[in-house]
Order: C-alpha cells, then structure tokens, then sequence
C-alpha cells in the first residue's frame, strides 16, 4: 500500500466514440424537449462520450462506462419501433472498434479485471455501456436513480431495463450521509466512497431525478467534480443555463449549489461527460 498522502494515483479519461446532439439538447433553449426533439434540423459537431478512471490506493474506479458500441452495431438495440425513432431523433452515436471502453482502459495500462467499482451518474444507455463487461465489479448508482427504473415504462425515460439489471451484476443502490464539512455546503449531504473523504459522491438532481456527480479531492492540487449530464459544458453551467434535456427547475436549483461549491473550492475543475473541453482541462489540472 502506498504511504503517500495523496490517496489518489492517478484520474484519466476514456471516450467510448463521440456523438452528435441537437443544439436544443446541449442548449440553451426555452423549447419544450418534446417540441425540438421532432422539429430540430441540425446537430452539433462530434461530442465526447467519456468515462473517467480514478485510480484510488484501495481500488480502481469507474465513473461512468460509456456507450455501448453493440447499440450502433445491433440495429435491435433499443427494443420497440418507437424507441428506435426516438433515440435516432435525439443522438447519432460514432463508436470505433478501438473506442470501446475495454480499449480505452488498456491504452491507459489496465485490465478490465482492475476495475473494483464502477459509479453511474445516471442510468441512460451512453452512461452505462461498460455493464456487461463489469461482472467482477461493484456498480453504484443511487437509490432515487434506480426507483425511476422501478416506475412504469422506464423507457420513456431513457432507461432500458434489458442493459441495466443484468444477470451476475452487483449492485450498490446508495443513500446519503451528512457530510458535516462547510467547505462543501450547500452539499450537506453525500456518500463517501473509500471512508477517507477523497472521492464524495454528491446529489446533482435535475437531468434524471438520481443524478450524481463525483468528487475527487487531492492535497495540493485541484479538486476535480464530475459531472455527468448535469450539463454538455461548463460555460453554461457556470451562467447558470440548463440544457434542453432536463428538469429545468431542478437543474437551475442544482447549478447553483454546484457554483457556489465552485466559489468554496476555487481551483475545482469541471468535468462534464460531453463537454469537448473536459479532457484538456482534465489534463492541465493533473
């Protein structure tokens, strides 16, 4: 075991393909989803799908498992007529053989078999592609999260019960704890991944009504908070503006409490899972 006092090794990151969005969906807008979602005409320029890799002294860990590249091999994937309308309408995916999330690791120097814990800021398919490959490994995902997979037609939702609750898969379905730290208000509650306090996972409602985001503090450098689909790019974030893809509500009352952590932690990075701009500032911060 490592006797240095930073527990926290190393933090890289792993883009399962990129995928092209309607502008609306990174937003801003102030159409309805339902509305864009079937009169949009344009999409974005290519956007990450990432994964992260925290390499702790007590286990490697997974935020997030990327895109499944059978869903873009397996015209099936999704599983109703109506299903396959809907996610053509909301992404086009581009995966390469060597963009898979397998890939991604050994590039990095791992083994799928290294990897103890896999986190999930949300249950949508682009977060939850690695899972069959993760058998050996601990999957936590929030309590709130999963009740939206327990309510009825999850798939309206974006969540595919026949890629989540597989068979031999070990699920950690997590609540939080007080966290009693000031530094972290208004985040007054979270969970504490390794019981030291250098990897917190805290609520960051409003895209999905479970959504999590990670953080990942290191003595004498700067935090990192991962994000998710909190937002498609910090800029919004950071003004405040939802994107096209959420509970708006929510999501403005979560972004808040994000800035103003932001404003505690004044060398936090963050780390959205579609943002183009998050591996370089991945990589200046390391």
């Amino acid at each position: 075991m490592s006797s240095s006092p930073d527990p926290i090794a190393r933090v890289a990151v792993i883009s399962t393909g990129s995928v092209r969005m309607r502008p609306e969906h990174v937003g801003p807008t102030r159409k309805p989803m339902p509305l864009w979602l079937f009169t949009s005409t344009r999409w974005t320029a290519p956007r990450p799908v990432s994964a992260f890799v925290i390499e702790h002294r007590d286990g490697v860990v997974l935020f997030d498992t990327g895109q499944d590249r059978t869903s873009v091999t397996d015209p099936r994937y999704f599983p109703g007529r109506l299903d396959r309308l809907v996610n053509s309408r909301i992404a086009r995916f581009d995966i390469p053989p060597d963009q898979t999330l397998t890939a991604g690791l050994i590039r990095l120097g791992y083994r799928l078999g290294d990897v103890e814990t896999a986190v999930i800021s949300h249950l949508h398919p682009d977060h939850i592609g690695g899972l069959p490959l993760l058998a050996h490994a601990s999957i936590v995902v929030s309590r709130d999260e999963w009740a939206g997979l327990e309510r009825r037609r999850p798939e309206a939702r974006g969540l595919y019960r026949k890629h989540i609750d597989l068979p031999g898969l070990r699920w950690n379905r997590i609540g939080y704890e007080p966290l009693a730290e000031p530094r972290l208000e208004p985040f007054s509650h979270g969970y504490d991944l390794f019981g030291d306090r250098s990897v917190l996972l805290l609520p960051t409602l409003g895209h999905t009504p479970g959504s999590l985001s990670m953080l990942v503090r290191r003595p004498g450098k700067a935090s990192l908070l991962l994000v998710g689909d909190l937002t498609y790019d910090e800029a919004l974030l950071a003004s405040g503006q939802p994107s096209g893809m959420c509970d708006r509500k929510q999501t403005r009352v979560t972004m808040q409490q994000v800035n103003k952590l932001r404003a505690a932690l004044r060398d936090l990075v963050i780390l959205p899972s579609h943002d183009p701009g998050a591996a370089e500032r991945l990589a200046a911060a390391m």
